[in-house]
């Protein structure tokens, strides 16, 4: 559901309504409930320019009648969550909008998980998705660097991979909801209570034995963090049900919500045992298989948006990235509107979050050059 409904929830439809508003009321719920939604799911036009295991590389086909400009974007989704968080519905993507201003979009998909991909770590994203992915946009686009954008887990790979691999053509790196304090998340404390007392061995073991966590796993455990507003869903439906915007958005938000992606097992594992267990990414430097992540080597600007309301990366959590970054030329902590999708697909996102984006984007489109690896 989305953000809003937080702050609209005890919103009462006027004592006063018109036959007009009642037939109008009967439509509504009749097209939410019944006949099929009310939300356009077509998604902004792209095609497949480049792919390998758990890679999808779309870029978007630019507008009609706008001139390109600027350097090219790649969207980077979080491991769990459709790519369509990025492409939400017409009039609220962020993908249509970046490409109604003319920018070069491109947009990284891992797809669904399939069996042998459970053993897949944090580190393959960083070594082997998201470099080939930046090579072929730089490559698509003319040899030009790359901006970056990713949400929530997203943003924690685009920065790790700025990191690690400092050859890539990378311009910026823009993240929303990304967390780097987890101790800042009070969700968290009994899950890091029970680590201690147990070594982290009850939910490692269970973990391991699974393989990965399934597809409706993860939707519950997104829904669970907004538990208060799934549960008062039924009396904001009955309470909006004349707000055909206001439904439509509920709709478009629980189709994402409800069809998120199975999670690797090992990435599970890792970010259990050594983000939120141990809370690791707080000190900016984490040892990977192959490469030491070290925050403090990124040396292209970085901004992380936090949401105003987003219980489950607080901005505190979000903002402490901004002592880790020794080596960057311009770090940017502000916040936006909303909770931790709405931040980034609400209502208010166009005027807030996307704003903020678009302005750090064109400030550092000329900032410095590279040469594409």
């Amino acid at each position: 559901m989305p953000d809003e409904q937080v702050t609209d929830l005890d919103a009462s439809t006027p004592e006063r309504r018109t036959l007009d508003d009642r037939r109008q009321a009967v439509v509504n719920l009749w097209d939410f409930l019944v006949k099929g939604g009310l939300a356009d799911q077509t998604r902004t036009p792209s095609q497949v320019i480049d792919s390998g295991r758990t890679r999808e590389l779309h870029r978007y086909e630019p507008a009609d009648g706008i001139e390109p400009s600027g350097i090219p974007v790649l969207l980077v989704p979080p491991l769990g969550s459709q790519a369509a968080c990025f492409d939400l519905r017409p009039g609220l993507s962020f993908a249509e909008d970046l490409v109604s201003k003319g920018r070069p979009t491109y947009l990284v998909d891992y797809g669904p998980l399939k069996g042998e991909d459970r053993a897949l770590g944090v580190e393959h994203f960083i070594n082997d998705v998201l470099p080939p992915a930046i090579r072929a946009v730089s490559e698509d686009a003319g040899g030009q660097p790359v901006h970056l954008v990713g949400w929530c887990m997203g943003g924690l790979l685009s920065l790790g991979t700025a990191a690690v691999h400092q050859d890539l053509p990378i311009q910026s790196v823009s993240m929303i909801a990304s967390p780097f304090d987890f101790s800042a998340n009070p969700l968290l404390k009994p899950f890091q209570v029970l680590g201690k007392v147990t070594g982290g061995r009850i939910l490692g073991s269970a973990l391991k034995a699974a393989g990965s966590i399934p597809a409706p796993l993860v939707s519950a455990g997104f829904k669970a963090t907004a538990l208060p507003t799934y549960l008062k869903k039924p009396r904001t439906l009955w309470s909006r049900r004349d707000d055909r915007e206001f439904l439509t958005q509920i709709q478009a938000v629980d189709h994402i919500m409800n069809n998120m992606l199975a999670y690797p097992g090992r990435a599970t594992l890792q970010v259990y045992q050594r983000l939120a267990l141990r809370n690791e990414l707080a000190s900016g430097q984490i040892q990977g298989p192959n490469h030491l992540v070290d925050l403090a080597t990124v040396s292209v600007p970085v901004m992380n948006i936090a949401g105003t309301e987003d219980v489950l990366v607080p901005s505190k959590a979000a903002h402490h990235v901004g002592g880790l970054l020794a080596s960057s030329p311009d770090v940017r902590l502000p916040l936006a509107p909303g909770g931790h999708l709405g931040v980034l697909t609400g209502t208010r996102a166009p005027y807030s979050t996307w704003v903020l984006v678009h302005d750090f984007l064109s400030d550092h489109d000329e900032a410095h050059t590279h040469t594409a690896a």
